[in-house]
Order: C-alpha cells, then structure tokens, then sequence
C-alpha cells in the first residue's frame, strides 16, 4: 500500500465579508453560526476528521476574535497557527504567500501539497480526498519525465449556484486514467471554484512576503500551462456569502 502523505492545511479566515454587513460589523465571519456551530468549527473538525493536523488561518478583520474562540486547536485534535494580515488583508493569494501553509508550527518545511478552505462556505465535501489528491501528484511527479506536466493545482469544483451562474471554469474528461484537467470558461458546462483547492508551495513562488496579490491570475496561468487538475462535487455546498443566505442555510 503507497504511503499517503503528510499534508497541512490552511483555512482562509481574513476577509472582511461586506457582504455579510451588518452582521460582520461585530463578528467575523467565520464565527457566524449555522446549525448551532461557527461555521469555521465545521471545517476544522473535518480538516482533523481526514487525519490532517497541521492547519494554519490567516487572520484581519475581528481576528483576536478567532483566535480566542480555536486557541492552539486542542480541542479539535489538532495544531493551529495563526497568520496575522495587516488592515485590508492580502487578498487571498497573497494571505496563502504570506502564511506559508507548507511550514508546520515547529518551522519545519513539507514539500507535499497543502489544502485550503474558504472559512466562508459550508460543505460536506470529504477532506480526506485532499491526501488521495496529493498523494496521486507525488506519484505523477516521480514518474514524470517533463517537469511542466508536474501539476501546481487541483481546484474542487461544483455546480454554479444562482448568484453566480457563469461558473469561473471548465472540467476537460479524463483520459488515459489521468485527472481531469481544468480548463478556460466554456460557452457551456461551466463549473465554479468551490473554494476548496489542493496546492504546490511552488504556484505561490512569485510572490513576496506581505505582498498584495489575488489567487485568481496564478489559477488561470496554471490553467494555462495544462497544470491544474479538478474534480466536480456534486454534494453539500454553499456559498455564505449574505444574510439571506445564512437564513436560508440555517433553515434546512
């Protein structure tokens, strides 16, 4: 049986969600409950359910907040550090650079690939895929003789909701027994980025620490290069991004 690796995580926790005014005017909003819990508890207990326990949250607006609510992460059999963004934040790719989720909470460097979460949705998708997924590139990259074949990304992707109909990507099928590649936004059959992604150190390379910088130009360059593979998730997802939203959720 191949040896799966071991992998860190990291939950995107600093946004200031406008959206979500006036409730995120007093918490942040991935202390918003839904169904009776914060809605960041539901994805550190699932990070910790699949085995991972290294997990890193970058924090700004109401982040002392956070922290005090998860501490060191005991409580849910894990490790957590905890990346503080100045006011504004760092956008998302710049708050990944800036946390180095591929450093545990001794310094240690993990080459493996790392998971991230959006602290903002709410979803059953199983965490554990994330090690099946890193342990499949490491695989891919030992026996790769090309080194741009090497994937640098693989994005979860899922049905487009109402309020974003357009859908961000396309999903090329498998062929060969190799992942599916992402693709450009088709005309039709368009799928959106969940917000669940499995990456290498490597795709954050080019930016500098405390760097401003959005995670959507180093998607679409890997997108590009054929070095992004996904997957469609066709279970439990949901964008939290509005009152009426949460309402709606808290209601199922």
């Amino acid at each position: 049986m191949a040896t799966r690796p071991i992998m860190h995580a990291m939950v995107l926790a600093a946004g200031r969600g406008e959206r979500m005014r006036p409730l995120t005017d007093t918490t942040p909003k991935p202390l918003l409950r839904v169904k009776g819990r914060p809605l960041i508890d539901w994805h550190l207990q699932a990070i910790s359910n699949a085995g991972i326990t290294q997990i890193v949250i970058n924090l700004a607006h109401l982040g002392d907040q956070i922290r005090q609510h998860i501490g060191n992460g005991d409580r849910f059999g894990v490790k957590v550090r905890y990346s503080q963004e100045p006011v504004g934040a760092l956008e998302t790719g710049g708050g990944i650079a800036a946390a180095q989720p591929w450093i545990d909470d001794r310094g240690q460097h993990n080459p493996s690939p790392f998971l991230v979460v959006n602290a903002d949705i709410f979803t059953d998708w199983p965490m554990a895929q994330a090690l099946e997924i890193a342990g499949e590139w490491m695989r891919a990259s030992t026996a790769a003789s090309n080194s741009l074949q090497r994937p640098r990304c693989h994005l979860i992707l899922v049905d487009n909701p109402s309020h974003h109909a357009q859908g961000d990507f396309g999903l090329a099928p498998a062929v060969h027994g190799q992942p599916a590649r992402v693709t450009g936004r088709p005309e039709h059959g368009s799928l959106t980025f969940s917000g669940i992604g499995v990456y290498d150190p490597k795709l954050f390379a080019s930016i500098a620490p405390g760097e401003r910088a959005a995670l959507a130009p180093l998607l679409h360059r890997a997108v590009a290069e054929g070095r992004c593979t996904g997957s469609h998730y066709r279970g439990l997802w949901c964008d939290v991004g509005t009152p009426e939203r949460l309402a709606q959720l808290n209601q199922t």
